[in-house]
């Protein structure tokens, strides 16, 4: 028997103001929280948030189901005293929760789990400032403020206004901001139709853009391979892999599709080992990547943040995707802030 017990609570979190996508508009987040802890340390413990997106995330169930499932994983830990990360490869926000309970237990409790650089306080990881689906006046609103905020890195959700209107956005940011001062990345969740998503990029090209999110929807392959060869704006691949959980499948889909980066969720994308696993792979193939969060809360984003830390530090150049833990009316306190640009560590 292993010194482990694991006890799962839940939370349902909820939104400052609604979290627009394609596929919808969340207001509320159910997570499950693992707590690990052991008669050998008392007084030591270890926190991970497990949640899933609905309709995204490839082991999203109802919450009993979800928590019953959860409870056999937990199980196992306790029996064994390790992780069982090959069968837990279906289950990538359970397997993410596990290891940030594991990580956090090994750091002694703290927060900072890796002692990087920025786990320490010493220095902060660029991020891109994100602007969620709304009106045009809405949209506009939230990038005046990102921009006032001091991103040089903004990142644009698009599909749920008039194409348009959204372009009229993209012009404006450009009249005021050439490349050089910002950098624009957008994402279209899978919004664009195989019909018409080159004219629309060629459209998007004119702006200087970084890149492009999944443009259209996953498993298209031949649609998508065309896109990644031909299409003028940089292809970033990111629900493509949800779901994509065995390294020969992984293989395949890069080898396939060969996209200019992909975007590593690990409560989607196959946990911390899943996303090392998915990098490393991308690494060998010339293709980049960035790591971001999926609606967390602080324990969710202050996971996702260490880990980053320590695949891409210290220094990381690239903006990551890290800043949605302020979007919660009730969120977990945790020692994490942004200044200008950058997500810190304040001790």
């Amino acid at each position: 028997m292993s010194p482990y017990q694991l006890r799962i609570t839940s939370k349902t979190l909820h939104f400052k103001s609604p979290a627009g996508t394609s596929r919808g508009v969340y207001t509320s987040r159910l997570s499950f929280f693992v707590t690990l802890s052991s008669k050998e340390h008392p007084g030591v413990k270890g926190v991970g948030e497990c949640a899933t997106l609905p309709d995204l995330s490839c082991d999203a169930l109802p919450p009993e189901k979800y928590e019953r499932k959860l409870r056999e994983f937990c199980d196992g830990v306790e029996r064994t005293g390790t992780i069982d990360s090959e069968a837990m490869r279906p289950y990538p926000s359970m397997l993410f929760g596990l290891e940030t309970a594991m990580a956090q237990f090994d750091a002694g409790g703290k927060p900072d789990f890796f002692s990087t650089p920025f786990g320490r306080g010493e220095e902060g990881i660029p991020i891109n400032g994100l602007v969620w689906m709304g009106t045009y006046d809405e949209m506009s609103a939230r990038l005046e403020e990102k921009i006032r905020q001091g991103f040089r890195c903004v990142k644009l959700k698009i599909g749920a206004i008039a194409f348009t209107k959204e372009m009229e956005l993209i012009r404006h940011i450009r009249s005021l901001f050439p490349r050089e001062r910002m950098e624009l990345r957008v994402d279209a969740n899978g919004g664009f139709s195989p019909a018409e998503v080159m004219d629309r990029l060629e459209t998007l090209a004119k702006y200087n853009i970084h890149s492009i999110e999944q443009p259209i929807k996953q498993r298209q392959w031949k649609d998508m391979a065309r896109l990644c060869a031909d299409a003028p704006i940089a292809i970033a691949l990111d629900e493509e892999l949800i779901g994509v959980n065995e390294r020969q499948k992984k293989i395949e889909l890069l080898e396939t599709l060969h996209p200019r980066y992909i975007v590593l969720k690990p409560s989607l994308h196959g946990g911390m080992a899943g996303t090392r696993e998915w990098i490393e792979l991308a690494h060998e193939r010339n293709i980049g990547s960035w790591i971001t969060s999926a609606l967390e809360s602080n324990i969710g984003l202050n996971a996702i943040a260490q880990l980053t830390a320590r695949i891409y530090g210290p220094n990381i150049r690239m903006p990551q995707g890290l800043g949605t833990g302020q979007l919660f009316t009730d969120n977990i306190p945790m020692p994490l802030t942004i200044v200008g640009d950058r997500l810190m560590m304040n001790y």
